[in-house]
């Protein structure tokens, strides 16, 4: 692999996700340093001459979400004023991606906000994973990467050896990708049919689309906030008959009262990646993590070395 020009640096959000990331390309993470004032202010320093390199930042935007989301900023800024050649912002986690379009009266687009500012700040490509509204890639003039956890899943999926599995989307917004998660398994596919009235990030899931009876369900997601939908979708499951209910979702959120929910529900356990960083004893017995450092760090190693980054997607 060709190293020179790269240089990987962590946001405070994404510390361990980055070391990972590094021990995966062999190469040291640089330095580098995040100040909170006692007013809120933040204050962002890189410790090492980065003129003429080729920066990768690895910053997630999970809670706080607006303190690290103007942390990201604030990095790219600084590199661009340090002369570095090029900045490629690795955002794991992408907030407000829900924000994706303006469907009611005198509303934000609040993605398109925060592209128009990562470009502003002088980023010249963004990486992420799973990103909730996949076109808000076409909000950005730079390019945008948006990697699949389902690789990473599959394959803990397999290793779990679920005997009788159908994959189910919890809506129809996600079935597009859960149809590639069903192929990759070898196993049919059912969908939840979800209403949402508000936002006040629940959902009724009024039925289930596709037989289930007898089988082991594998509920698959992009993020999970309150866990109210995926344990009714656990409920109705077993109601159509389904043996346990297991879940993947790439982006653990959880808010509070979330993690009890899901622990005192029928799901039987639940994956989430390490897009967003959580203390190492902080999830109950039923949740687990596995890292996506191994996808994050091929993609790097792609793009710094001008290669195709296309065989990421492809179905395993």
């Amino acid at each position: 692999m060709t190293r020179d020009g790269m240089m990987i640096f962590a946001g405070s959000a994404s510390p361990q996700l980055t070391q990972k990331i590094c021990d995966y390309l062999g190469v040291r993470q640089n330095q580098s340093e995040t100040i909170r004032f006692s007013e809120g202010n933040l204050f962002v320093r890189i410790k090492e001459n980065v003129r003429g390199r080729r920066i990768y930042l690895i910053q997630s935007t999970g809670a706080p979400v607006n303190d690290n989301f103007m942390e990201l900023l604030f990095w790219i800024d600084a590199f661009r004023r340090a002369s570095a050649e090029s900045i490629t912002v690795i955002v794991p986690y992408f907030s407000y991606a829900k924000g994706d379009k303006k469907d009611e009266p005198r509303v934000s687009i609040r993605a398109r906000v925060c592209a128009d500012a990562i470009e502003s700040a002088g980023a010249d490509r963004v990486v992420t994973l799973d990103i909730h509204a996949p076109q808000i890639q076409g909000f950005f003039k730079i390019p945008v990467d948006d990697l699949y956890a389902m690789p990473v899943f599959c394959k803990a999926v397999r290793q779990m050896k679920l005997e009788n599995l159908v994959v189910v989307s919890p809506d129809v917004g996600f079935a597009k990708k859960a149809r590639l998660f069903a192929s990759a398994l070898k196993c049919p596919l059912a969908i939840g049919d979800k209403e949402r009235t508000d936002h006040t990030e629940r959902a009724d899931v009024q039925e289930i689309i596709g037989c289930v009876e007898g089988k082991t369900a594998l509920v698959v997601d992009d993020f999970v906030i309150s866990g109210g939908t995926l344990c009714d979708v656990a409920v109705k499951l077993l109601e159509k008959g389904a043996r346990e209910v297991h879940v993947a979702v790439t982006h653990g959120v959880f808010s509070q009262g979330a993690l009890e929910r899901i622990q005192n529900s029928p799901i039987a356990s639940l994956m989430v990646t390490d897009s967003i960083e959580y203390p190492e004893d902080h999830f109950p017995s039923k949740i687990r993590t596995v890292s996506v450092a191994s996808l994050f760090g091929e993609a790097i190693r792609r793009i710094h070395n001008r290669e195709s980054i296309s065989v990421l997607f492809n179905t395993p």
